[in-house]
């Protein structure tokens, strides 16, 4: 049984059958219940979900039908992984008993949250283990076929923050296994799709200084330097600037590693 948030909402059955409600608010039920399974979600927590700032009288009557409707088709499929019947009435709400195992975003964030601890303790082969098998669960933006309300929305927001944390730290776990030019490739779509995030682009200046690829490193700075300049009419920050100043003053890769800059060092606490 898994139960999928990351891209697409779907549960998918033993069997490999994928089953989805086809009432929208019934969805939404099913994917804020998910998002915290195995806990008590408020009736509160799902009206706001439901209906905003603005509900209806009978919002708590709807709830109440609208997880009928979920439990049945639960109960129907044996959409289980924890007894028949896994959408409970817990007072003052409802919770829904799955194996948290079963659940995409809690295994990710278990993996990220396993590998942020493995950096921490000097064991970067693990942690990029462990990041790899969490990004690979990210098969797009999350719920991307669910409406969201209020509630969901700051779920979804967390996890695309938690994403790019776990992109920083697989960037971070593969320099210190010494691939960090294996990497460039990367670095290149990341700085593209995340034009105002400075540390995907310091790493890529970094890592193109240290494979040699001086020219490249400062048409990257900038690159930089005019995508803030037009976006937000800053500079780039102290640390990038004196990046470039290393860059300036050094010939190819022989010079000093800004690997081992203030910047990197700081950015690289967890």
């Amino acid at each position: 049984m898994r139960f999928n948030l990351i891209g697409p909402f779907e549960i998918v059955a033993d069997d490999g059958s994928v089953h989805l409600p086809t009432t929208p608010k019934v969805c939404q039920t099913l994917a804020l219940l998910l998002t915290r399974p195995g806990e008590l979600v408020p009736v509160d927590s799902l009206i706001r979900e439901l209906w905003g700032d603005c509900p209806p009288r009978s919002a708590p009557a709807t709830v109440q039908t609208y997880v009928h409707q979920a439990r049945r088709m639960l109960n129907e499929h044996r959409l289980g992984s924890r007894g028949d019947q896994p959408l409970v009435t817990r007072p003052p709400g409802y919770a829904l008993e799955v194996d948290p195992d079963d659940v995409d975003i809690t295994v990710f964030e278990r993996l990220v949250t396993g590998a942020r601890a493995a950096l921490e303790d000097g064991r970067p082969e693990a942690a990029a283990h462990d990041l790899c098998a969490a990004l690979t669960l990210w098969r797009g933006p999350v719920l991307s076929n669910v409406p969201a309300g209020k509630v969901l929305e700051g779920r979804i927001v967390y996890l695309s923050e938690l994403r790019i944390r776990a992109l920083e730290l697989r960037i971070e776990a593969e320099d210190r296994l010494g691939r960090l030019r294996e990497v460039i490739p990367e670095l290149r779509a990341l700085v593209h799709d995340y034009p105002l995030n400075e540390w995907f682009h310091g790493r890529l200046i970094s890592a193109l200084h240290r494979a040699g690829r001086r020219a490249e490193a400062l048409e990257a700075y900038l690159d930089l330097y005019r995508i803030l300049d037009t976006e937000l009419g800053l500079e780039p920050s102290p640390e990038l600037r004196r990046l470039h100043a290393e860059l300036l003053h050094t010939g190819g890769a022989s010079g000093a590693d800004p690997a081992v800059s203030p910047f990197w060092m700081a950015s690289f606490a967890v």
